[in-house]
């Protein structure tokens, strides 16, 4: 089996604690393919396309090892295509794990899917993107929590969400 594992989400922004367990789990794997849910139960600020395209400018440092696409339906039926039955996930507490881990074990009943749970490094872990996106609708600093790229883009989306 090739060292390739897919880290799942909705990614409504990227911010630097999925970027640092990309990079941790670069450490381990030989390439990490970023899904992007759809997920319209969530409704996402940004769409799909705009998640994909902040995802890729946040990981380009990572030298092709990182492979962004969005998926729609079962995350196991979209690991098929990448021939792995190995998932990264990040936890920053408790109740991350809790739902983190019922949706692990449903994998592996589904198709046999190992989940790796990966906690964000100290100085990240306080970082989600709800929080992030409620910083930028109040217009504070983004600094510390998402790349430039994705900070200008929430700006903008901030600023067209509020003309409506």
């Amino acid at each position: 089996m090739s060292k390739i594992c897919v880290y799942p989400g909705t990614f409504d922004p990227v911010h630097l604690g999925h970027i640092d367990i990309v990079r941790r789990a670069l450490n381990i794997f030989e390439t990490v393919v970023v899904a992007i849910a759809e997920n319209p139960k969530k409704k996402p600020l940004f769409s799909i396309k705009e998640r994909v395209d902040l995802f890729q400018n946040a990981v380009k440092e990572f030298d092709g090892r990182v492979i962004v696409e969005s998926f729609e339906g079962l995350l196991v039926d979209f690991m098929k295509k990448y021939n792995t039955k190995i998932c990264v996930r990040g936890v920053r507490l408790f109740t991350d794990f809790e739902y983190e881990l019922q949706i692990a074990m449903t994998n592996y009943k589904l198709d046999k899917v190992e989940t790796f749970f990966m906690m964000p490094s100290q100085d990240l872990i306080h970082i989600s993107s709800t929080i992030v996106k409620d910083i930028a609708f109040h217009f504070g600093s983004l600094d510390g929590l998402v790349t430039e790229y994705t900070a200008e883009a929430l700006r903008k989306k901030v600023r067209e969400v509020l003309k409506k």
